[in-house]
């Protein structure tokens, strides 16, 4: 296939893929001569007859790949956004392959005995030589050749259940989706919203990626309610299996690996270090959560007159939440509207801390048409690289909402970056799109992970942006949220769609006011799922498990059995953990937390968003990427180690 767009970089702008040029039929070739020329290289590497230096093996195994990379980062960007069968149906036929394909590299024994004897020549160059090392290790390239041959059994099989999970998963979201054919069981819902959901006749209410659905906030049907919750609470009961096989089939391979189970083995390079660690920091947070959940729990009751059920949670909520704050969720959507929330919103607050500007790029086109594309600048006009914003959900997107590269930063291959940003927003079917509080939180999270991309300033590409330990890489991204309610960003978007009224100074003040409200609620869900993915990586290869049951023997040993609060994610749905690398780290949102609260009290105490702070944060976190141990770099930023009173002052968990 002599036209294939993979065996030759792109020709556009800072090498974005010409999604217009690929075509279903180019992947599996593509993947194929990728996998062969990466072989190829690789074995030249192992075999070359000069000594082994950094360049002429580390920087030469950071060079190679390049057509593997090029199609995976394009099919993955597929499959993720906007799949099909078709490409559903290449990604089944491909995962057991790639995984023996990088079974070969990691195990290849030549190769490891050549990375072996490198030295580094300066402190960027160790980092990389460390990485290495730690992930062949980590991969097997020690162990003997038969626990080797049973290691690429279970590589494979674990690639193929994860993608079995993720599309059933998918295919959920819309198979059981809310039906109703009378409008009057969606009262409370905007007429835009419902418009946007009508279909021959019929209401459909697609499913997002976690328990709790966002529309439970606003139906007034309590049936209704209990439907959509019910649906949401209970789907995907085919991947129960898939999950208890995974969970064993990693805890072989941890052992196999000289790791007691799988939490132990994946810890072992993060922040976190150790099972102890974790379970310390978790079960420090897990009481007084529960103290306040229940608290809400009855202040929602005495509202609703009656006993809380989980799906009516989010509506009395916001009844509460009008009544103690007097603030309306959906009278404050028409102040956020998708444009203005990202124009003069987060691109402002990026301006003012770092001085970069976005100008919108028409003539470049992402792999769907509502993918925008903007080029990045720097202080001094410098070219940074691009920024793809693809806001919409729908039923070819996974749920959730993330950052992902195109194409990754190193001065090594002379690449700038190009960063996506994936939303979940329920598109109109005309007008403006109107966001909730939520919504707009999630865009200045997701902004902070495309900084850390766009910033990155290092040689190589292992290490680059968001290259960083797991559990310090949402770091960035949670410190990017605080900037949403600062006085100076927030009254340069928040203005009425139509009339272009600011926010009322009241309602910011009440905003401001009610942002510990409900947080027992949202930290007890959020450690329920972190300790149900915790529970599942601690188990052993041979241990029976009935995955209903281990569920709720989970949340009942770490006193998360609440009646009215499920788990963010359940096990059927648990896409992070199954079809992600989150596995044994989902605790890592809430350690990263950690480090963001003190950086947010650091920046309010120096003044905000100064141009002074912003290039500080740059400089010694965003730039450096995984260039440096990111403890050093935050306590570089810092001045010392991170302390956990500021997450417990903003949670109200004191």
């Amino acid at each position: 296939m002599t036209d294939n767009p993979f065996f030759a970089p792109s020709t556009l702008p800072y090498g974005l893929p010409d999604f217009a040029a690929v075509r279903e039929e180019h992947f599996v070739p593509a993947f194929e001569r990728g996998m062969a020329d990466h072989l190829a290289e690789v074995e030249a590497i192992a075999h070359d007859p000069e000594p082994p230096t950094f360049d002429n093996t580390l920087a030469a195994l950071e060079r190679s790949g390049r057509i593997l990379h090029r199609v995976q980062t394009v099919f993955d960007t597929l499959a993720e956004s906007d799949g099909s069968e078709g490409i559903w149906a290449i990604e089944r036929e491909l995962a057991p392959r790639l995984a023996r394909h990088r079974d070969a590299i990691t195990l290849h024994r030549p190769l490891w005995e050549r990375i072996k004897r490198v030295t580094a020549g300066d402190p960027e160059e160790a980092r990389l030589l460390e990485r290495y090392r730690t992930d062949f290790v980590k991969a097997g390239a020690d162990l003997t050749e038969d626990q080797q041959a049973r290691l690429r059994e279970l590589n494979g099989e674990l690639a193929e259940l994860s993608t079995e999970f993720a599309q059933n998963a998918l295919r959920s979201a819309t198979e059981s989706a809310l039906v109703v054919r009378d409008a009057a069981e969606l009262d409370g819902l905007d007429e835009a919203r419902i418009r946007a959901i009508e279909k021959d006749g019929e209401y459909v209410l697609p499913l997002l990626n976690s328990t709790v659905q966002p529309a439970l906030a606003q139906l007034t049907d309590r049936a209704t309610r209990e439907r959509l919750y019910t649906l949401s609470a209970e789907r995907a009961p085919e991947n129960l299996p898939l999950a208890v096989r995974m969970t064993k089939l990693r805890a072989e391979r941890a052992v196999l690996l000289g790791y007691p189970d799988h939490a132990a083995y994946k810890v072992a390079d993060q922040t976190a270090r150790t099972v102890d660690a974790v379970e310390e920091r978790l079960g420090q947070l897990v009481g007084p959560a529960v103290r306040n959940a229940l608290k809400e729990a009855e202040a929602l009751a005495e509202q609703a007159g009656h006993a809380i059920e989980p799906w009516d949670w989010s509506f009395y909520t916001e009844k509460v939440r009008q009544a103690r704050y007097d603030i309306d969720e959906d009278a404050l959507r028409p102040f956020f509207e998708l444009n203005r929330v990202y124009e003069d919103g987060v691109f402002h607050a990026a301006a003012l801390l770092y001085g970069v500007t976005l100008t919108e790029r028409d003539d470049l086109r992402g792999y769907h048409p509502d993918v925008r594309v903007w080029e990045v600048f720097d202080q001094d006009g410098a070219a940074l690289g691009l920024f793809l914003l693809d806001p919409y959900a729908r039923s070819t997107k996974r749920g959730g909402a993330w950052m992902h590269n195109l194409v990754e930063q190193s001065f090594l291959l002379d690449e700038r970056p190009v960063v996506v940003n994936n939303l979940n927003i329920t598109k109109p079917e005309a007008g403006p799109t109107l966001l909730t509080l939520d919504e707009v939180r999630t865009a200045f999270h997701e902004f902070g992970h495309a900084l850390h991309g766009l910033f990155s300033s290092v040689r190589f590409p292992r290490l680059e942006g968001t290259n960083v330990p797991r559990d310090f890489v949402e770091y960035p991204s949670q410190v990017n949220e605080m900037w949403m309610f600062r006085p100076e960003i927030l009254a340069n978007y928040a203005g009425h769609h139509e009339t272009g009224e600011p926010l009322p100074d009241d309602l910011v003040a009440k905003l401001t006011a009610a942002e510990t409200f409900d947080q027992g609620f949202a930290m007890v869900e959020y450690l329920a799922a972190a300790l149900l993915d915790w529970s599942w990586h601690r188990i052993g290869a041979d241990e029976d498990v009935d995955p209903a049951e281990f569920e709720a023997r989970a949340l009942q040993r770490w006193g998360l059995d609440l009646d009215q609060i499920r788990p963010r994610y359940r096990t059927a749905y648990f896409l992070h953990i199954f079809a992600g690398d989150y596995h044994a780290g989902y605790y890592s949102y809430v350690w990263s937390q950690v480090f963001d609260a003190e950086s947010v009290e650091w920046f309010t105490a120096n003044g905000g968003p100064t141009r002074e702070n912003g290039d500080r944060f740059r400089e010694l976190v965003l730039a450096r990427g995984g260039s440096v141990d990111p403890l050093d770099a935050f306590r570089e930023f810092l001045g010392r180690d991170a302390e956990m009173g500021p997450l417990l002052r903003r949670k109200g968990l004191e």
